[in-house]
């Protein structure tokens, strides 16, 4: 659609702003003033807008230039639509499905021409807010095609693009010699120079009569005439006062050229992109005009541009003979006054298929096919040249014409023509194909004496050692296209036992790899290895082979008790996996038992942890002992009053009432053995590196370059894991839904990696071995305070806050102290935390509470009561008409049970 201009959509514009308004309410509470302000420039900005949404659903994609393209994206982003709302608001709107799938496609390859661009900075580009930079996704396309403002049909038109490209410039050149036939006109300056025997120059300005004035000479007429004819009439006039001007052996001389010169006016009127009255330089030719004025338009004719002076036809010019070979001779000069028309085109066809350049061409009526072509660049190598077919539009239907190459200087194509080039065929004439083992596979020529199995065999160079020869598979293209297959002894018929099979055109020959038909070995370890994992079965490969190949042993690995487990080739036996144990030497020298039992394909490989190898484990003790710190667990039944005495017991500031232990969860995600191997390598790299350290001797090198590289594998392993690891959550099964996940507070709770565990420090300082000495467990930690002097009270108190201790204060004392409870306290739910983590909570008995007995570091918690929700007055006429019901119900029973 040509020039579309879209209607202002008034209901689109109230939609939009009223959700605009609804997201934006509580901003509006906020400030309400700049609210209105910011919608009142809305109401504005759309009102503004010359083009809208509204039509649609009329627009047709082929007609809309990129430009317009990005003015309609850029409105609907402006009404807080993105290019796919565009697309379905277009749908709904009653666009066709295959005008808005082209429209949808139109702004997708925009987008992807502005993409790779958009990212560029430019030291000159748009505004920065905050240190971004504004950019429009739209700008490097405009950089980048110089006829985005163009359709698709006008860039379709062969010679459209010459007028409008801006890189292309097609002012008059100023700085030229005078051309001898330069008609002058009025407000020409001449420059006269006499030069010889007498020397003179002149300043001439040509008066609006057509005149100039030479001292001592008088006026000259030379308005309409070229600046050859004005040199002789000048001549003519200066030889009565230069003497050696005239006869045979001249001695002065004149020359006669151009100073500035004058403008001209010129009406370009017809199909012209923006016709009307132009002022051009004297120079100017009719494709300066042209240019000026836009070029002819979609419907205006490039082979018959006419040019009138006084009334009267002067030039014909035909923009094609300038396109195709450059000539321009009837390139005219303009004159003052003239007339450029462009008539609307008479005859155009369309040229489709593979030529060089694919178009809308303008045809005149004594032009051929032929002469047609060379527009176009002529056929492509992909053209099928004997035949070209022709759709035509005749008696008011359509035809196809079919017009062979010999016909194509004769055939003179009519107006609407589309003219179809087909392609040549996609297939071969004496083609043969070899594939798979073989040296050189690929395409071979079957030549005019034939060849055979066995030749192209040879010609691909022979057969791969890995190649399967004992059986091979010709396919074959049957005369119907279809495919057939032929089986072939390749040895036999490369050794010569079995008869050569000749070679048909589209012939291929599959020859098999013996690693084709099988499927790839690999063996298994894990366990206490460095690099678990899978690895390529070798022939005769050993346990010992296998482990050097995964990095080696661990040192809690064991070398004896190895087991390997081995698929079972019996189903019916009833085993699942033949299991076999062996032992390996300590320093992996090969034995004899380990030699007698090879691996086999797909064997898993277990490596044992050591019965006696154990890890250090870890406990930490924190607070009032003499040794605070870290400790190992020197035995697996070591106690709390074990480690207590290896600190150096308690000191004289500790509050063994107040001790407590926090231990680790199940949920507890500690680090793994790998992750702690890895640990240590980092340290141990972090100490050798010789950026950050002192001067290392070799040994001291080589061990850092050994730590890098392990540690580089050992990263490399870790993201293919993770990866691994994703990909697994990605395609899992949902798990089973749990309740209990809905509750967050008993998520948290259940999930800590952590947990109190009240200890009674003094009983088992007395009493150690007893059951409050608990064994310990790698992770604890023993915390034991100062003396605490200390009750805090939180939860549903006036005052929540912290008092001092004293003997005499109960439970209620203390709630006193910070204000009593508060009118949702739940006070029968009072419970106290003390020192050490444990709790006691109030015991009810006959209507008494009986608050527990507080401890120094004691924390009192006053829980909240559960919200209830009240019946709303409609329950209660709910409830109220049930009732009312039931008892009219039972009423009508007992009357009728009284009179039956």
């Amino acid at each position: 659609m040509k020039n579309q201009k879209f209607a202002v959509d008034t209901e689109l514009e109230i939609e939009l702003n009223t959700k605009i308004i609804e997201l934006k309410k509580y901003t509006w509470l906020i400030n309400a003033k700049n609210c209105l302000l910011m919608a009142i420039f809305l109401l504005v900005a759309f009102a503004a807008q010359s083009q809208s949404l509204s039509d649609i659903q009329n627009l047709k994609v082929d007609d809309l230039s990129d430009a317009q393209i990005e003015q309609l994206v850029k409105r609907a982003e402006s009404n807080g639509l993105t290019t796919n709302q565009l697309t379905a608001l277009a749908r709904e709107r009653g666009m066709p499905a295959l005008e808005a799938a082209k429209l949808s496609r139109r702004i997708s390859e925009l987008q992807m021409t502005a993409m790779p661009q958009s990212g560029s900075q430019d030291g000159s580009g748009g505004r920065t807010i905050n240190g971004f930079q504004e950019t429009d996704m739209f700008d490097s396309i405009r950089r980048s095609d110089p006829y985005y403002d163009l359709t698709l049909k006008q860039k379709k038109i062969f010679g459209f693009k010459l007028f409008h490209n801006r890189d292309l410039n097609f002012n008059p050149s100023l700085n030229i010699p005078t051309p001898m036939s330069y008609v002058i006109g009025s407000g020409d300056q001449l420059l006269l120079d006499v030069y010889g025997a007498s020397q003179q120059s002149y300043d001439l300005n040509v008066s609006p009569e057509g005149r100039v004035f030479i001292p001592n000479v008088g006026p000259i007429q030379v308005g309409g005439s070229s600046i050859e004819a004005a040199s002789s009439r000048i001549k003519t006039a200066l030889g009565r006062i230069y003497s050696g001007m005239n006869g045979s052996n001249p001695n002065t001389f004149i020359q006669l050229r151009l100073g500035n010169i004058r403008s001209i006016k010129v009406s370009m009127v017809g199909e012209l992109t923006k016709p009307g009255t132009y002022t051009l330089p004297s120079f100017a030719t009719v494709f300066n005009g042209l240019f000026a004025a836009g070029g002819p338009n979609e419907n205006g004719a490039f082979r018959n541009v006419q040019v009138y002076r006084d009334n009267r036809l002067v030039a014909t010019v035909d923009i094609y003979e300038f396109l195709s070979r450059g000539i321009q001779s009837s390139n005219i000069t303009l004159q003052d006054n003239d007339v450029v028309i462009v008539p609307p085109v008479s005859t155009r066809i369309e040229i489709v298929g593979p030529v060089r350049r694919e178009g809308l061409f303008e045809v005149k009526p004594s032009e051929s096919l032929d002469d047609i072509l060379v527009y176009t660049g002529g056929f492509t190598s992909m053209a099928y040249k004997d035949r070209i077919t022709v759709r035509r539009i005749e008696n008011n239907q359509r035809k196809v014409v079919d017009v062979p190459s010999g016909e194509f200087g004769t055939f003179s194509p009519k107006d609407g023509d589309e003219i179809l080039i087909g392609e040549a065929l996609d297939r071969f004439s004496n083609r043969v194909q070899v594939t798979g083992s073989v040296t050189r596979p690929g395409e071979y020529s079957l030549d005019e004496s034939g060849l055979t199995v066995k030749g192209l065999v040879e010609k691909a160079q022979g057969l791969k050692p890995e190649a399967f020869s004992t059986r091979a598979t010709l396919y074959r293209t049957s005369s119907d296209l279809t495919l057939a297959a032929e089986s072939l002894n390749l040895k036999g018929i490369l050794n010569g036992t079995s008869p050569d099979v000749p070679l048909k055109n589209e012939d291929l020959l599959f020859v098999p790899s013996r690693y084709d038909i099988q499927e790839e070995y690999y063996v298994k370890i894990s366990g206490e290895i460095n690099y678990p994992g899978t690895y390529p079965f070798a022939s005769d490969m050993t346990v010992g082979d296998l482990i050097l190949r995964s990095g080696g042993l661990l040192k809690s690995a064991t070398n004896s008790s190895i087991e390997i487990a081995r698929r079972v080739r019996d189903a019916s036996s009833g085993k699942i996996a033949e299991i076999e144990t062996l032992s390996i030497d300590p320093n992996l020298e090969l034995t004899d038992e380990e030699r007698n039992q090879p691996l086999q394909p797909f064997d898993h490989v277990f490596i044992r942890r050591s019965p006696g190898f154990e890890r250090e484990q870890l406990i930490s003790i924190q607070g009032e002992v003499t040794y605070p710190g870290d400790f190992a667990i020197a035995a697996a039944n070591e106690r709390i009053s074990d480690v207590i005495k290896r600190a150096g017991g308690v000191t004289q500031y500790a509050y063994p009432k107040g001790a407590s232990l926090i231990r680790r969860t199940v949920y507890f995600k500690g680090p793994t053995d790998e992750e702690l191997r890895n640990q240590a390598l980092k340290d141990i790299r972090s100490n050798l590196d010789p950026e950050t350290n002192r001067n290392s001797n070799e040994a001291e090198e080589l061990l850092f370059d050994r730590i890098d590289k392990k540690l580089a594998q050992n990263e490399l392993v870790r993201l293919e894991r993770e990866q691994a690891e994703q990909k697994r959550k990605l395609f899992a099964i949902a798990p089973a839904f749990d309740t209990l996940r809905q509750d967050s507070t008993i998520t948290s709770m259940r999930l800590k990696e952590q947990d109190f565990v009240g200890i009674n420090l003094e009983y088992i300082l007395t009493h150690p071995g007893s059951e409050e000495d608990l064994i310990l467990l790698e992770g604890d930690i023993i915390q034991i305070p100062k003396e605490l002097q200390t009750v805090r009270m939180v939860g549903e108190v006036l005052l929540p806050t912290t008092a001092r201790y004293s003997k005499k204060n109960n439970l209620r004392n203390y709630i006193s102290k910070a204000g009593g409870f508060t009118e949702e306290a739940r006070r029968g739910k009072t419970y106290v935390v003390y020192a050490n983590g444990d709790a006691k909570r109030t015991h009810h008995f006959l209507g008494l509470r009986f608050y527990p007995e507080l401890e120094p570091g004691a924390e009192i918690v006053v829980p909240k009561k559960p919200v209830r929700s009240r019946m709303s007055p409609a329950t209660w006429i709910g409830i109220a008409s049930s009732m009312a019901t039931v008892a009219i119900l039972v009423q009508t029973i007992v009357n009728n049970s009284k009179n039956p």
